[in-house]
């Protein structure tokens, strides 16, 4: 598992959640595909943190998926506009922090493999048990 933080970009963390919320759990060269096409300023942010932390592992886009892409508030910055009468009204301009984790996908072979490992160690294991029990019987 690697990850990758962009710290401190200039967008709102309500706005960069919703495009968040939409690569979790898909592999990462897919995301990166889906991001590419769309409008939103944050989909670039997203993106750019997802082929970093893929980077990070060593690993090929392919071959991972997106384990969790969280989106954090950062500072906010404050600003004043004049209005009306000599008074002035604040301008909040928040800023986000970007934390994108990948993991390397297990592959239905590998599974189904150590799966049948495992059984074959379970039957041995019982027909241990039963033949002890047989041969327990046979001497009494």
């Amino acid at each position: 598992m690697s990850k990758a933080l962009i710290k401190f970009i200039r967008l709102s963390p309500t706005k960069a959640r919703l495009i968040a919320r939409e690569v979790q759990g898909m592999n990462a060269e897919l995301a990166m595909a889906s991001l590419k096409f769309m409008p939103n300023k944050g989909a670039k942010y997203i993106a750019n943190a997802i082929s970093s932390a893929v980077a990070n592992g060593g690993f090929e886009a392919n071959e991972v998926i997106v384990k969790s892409c969280r989106v954090d508030a950062g500072a906010v910055l404050k600003r004043f506009r004049p209005r009306a009468r000599g008074s002035a009204s604040r301008i909040r301009k928040p800023t986000s922090h970007i934390l994108v984790e990948v993991a390397k996908v297990e592959t239905k072979i590998e599974e189904k493999a150590t799966k049948k490992a495992s059984e074959k160690k379970a039957t041995t294991t019982a027909k241990k048990t039963s033949t002890k029990k047989v041969t327990a019987k046979k001497e009494s």
